[in-house]
């Protein structure tokens, strides 16, 4: 167990210090192999590689067609209109607000996260300029609108995180709606004045918004030359009622179609189009490898003998089955990187045992959904892998962003999940 703790503490300084994660994530797995008595060779040729192969084999399409229609977007000029219009809409100053809610209505919605970072990225770059807000808000702003509340909490979301408790379970996407409720307003209240706070502190410092620079870079066009904001808007429209309204068709078929209206609605700008995908192309492969990377370490880390110490600390914990849960769920999405990754591997090794607890004792199958739903949120580590990925298309790093992440993406959901538990103990759901 010393070994993964170790392995864990190396991989999130150095990701902290801006080493990059392609080379240290197969590094620091190698140390836990090592000190784990594990072959390093077949761990990594093996175990690493098929946990980083097997991420990019299911997402790197997706990451893929995501980065083509975000590229599409802010070239064409769309993103920048939307983003006008939600500025005047709720004014220009609150552009925290504004990119809050478009991340978060995409977000549940059922578009992936990661297709959120590619698609609203422009838009929130676009607020911000026009807000004077410092860049340096917009990860934090990202993870509160997208990989907290509306991934874990709200009622219904359709995203992985409240889909994969149900087979556990034996519940609904609606599991537990007050305690989702409840998490999800402590989660987005807390967070956004949080933000609001900290752009106060930075307005204090004098930290204003600065462009991004080389390949995030995002071009600005005129007010006046901009495409119509409805002609823009429909293409985000129609990723979300294509993804809810068909079931049958993959994120793949729902992005293509929206890069498709894209191209129509702008076909004046047709001459463009092929630099734009060649960029967009480009941005995805590296936002794939990256997560990809912080994924393989998760494999080794699983595989190693020093996990079965983790699940027998785990049982250990002399409180109610729904914090030894919780405390389950949050320290493997940790040490995986990945919210849906941990909760997978703790709802596999650990889910039945507390179905039978729930079902023995009378409690809540519905507050288990939802309180393992909820902590798999709060777990967002440096060598997260969304993390990464969203600070690799925003081009900011840990320095820059990460204590404002670490409040609004891992203490407020903490609280939240702490909140729920003591409610579901109270018999609420």
């Amino acid at each position: 167990m010393i070994s993964i703790l170790i392995g864990l503490a190396l991989l999130m300084l150095l990701a902290y210090l801006g080493w990059s994660i392609i080379w240290i994530a197969p590094l620091v797995s190698g140390i836990v192999a090592l000190l784990s008595g594990m072959n390093i060779l077949d761990t990594y040729t093996s175990t690493y590689m098929e946990g980083f192969v097997g991420f990019a084999k299911s997402y790197f399409p997706i990451f893929l067609f995501g980065a083509i229609f975000g590229k599409l977007m802010e070239d064409t000029g769309a993103a920048q209109s939307v983003a006008y219009k939600i500025s005047n809409l709720i004014g220009e100053k609150r552009a925290i607000l504004g990119m809050l809610l478009s991340a978060a209505v995409l977000t549940y919605g059922g578009v992936s996260l990661f297709v959120v970072v590619f698609a609203v990225y422009p838009l929130a770059v676009a607020m911000f300029r026009r807000a004077n807000v410092s860049r340096k808000l917009i990860p934090s702003t990202f993870v509160l609108g997208a990989f907290t509340f509306t991934m874990t909490a709200i009622p219904g979301t359709p995203q992985i995180q409240n889909i994969i408790p149900i087979n556990t379970f034996k519940t609904s996407t609606m599991a537990a709606p007050i305690l989702g409720i409840v998490a999800g307003l402590i989660m987005a209240v807390g967070g956004y004045f949080y933000l609001k706070f900290r752009e106060k502190q930075l307005v204090k410092k004098d930290e204003k918004f600065t462009e991004p620079e080389g390949d995030n870079e995002v071009n600005t066009i005129e007010e006046d030359e901009l495409p119509n904001w409805i002609l823009s808007l429909i293409p985000l429209i129609a990723v979300v009622i294509t993804l809810n309204a068909f079931e049958d068709l993959s994120i793949l078929v729902a992005l293509l179609i929206g890069i498709l209206l894209i191209m129509a609605f702008n076909w004046k700008e047709f001459k463009n189009f092929i630099g734009s995908i060649n960029k967009g192309a480009s941005g995805s492969v590296m936002a794939t490898i990256n997560t990809s990377a912080a994924v393989g370490f998760g494999s080794v880390v699983t595989a190693s003998p020093g996990f079965e110490a983790v699940k027998d600390l785990i049982f250990s914990i002399p409180l109610s089955p729904y914090f030894s849960e919780a405390f389950a769920v949050q320290l493997l999405a940790m040490i995986t990187g990945s919210a849906s990754g941990g909760m997978g591997i703790a709802l596999e090794a650990l889910g039945e045992e507390y179905y039978n607890i729930a079902v023995e004792n009378g409690l809540s199958l519905e507050a288990f959904h939802r309180i393992t739903s909820v902590a798999s949120g709060a777990s967002i580590l440096p060598h997260n892998g969304a993390l990464l990925t969203l600070f690799t298309v925003t081009g900011l790093t840990h320095k820059d962003s990460y204590k404002d992440v670490f409040v609004v993406g891992l203490i407020i959901p903490m609280v939240a999940t702490i909140a729920i538990i003591f409610l579901a103990m109270m018999g609420i759901n």
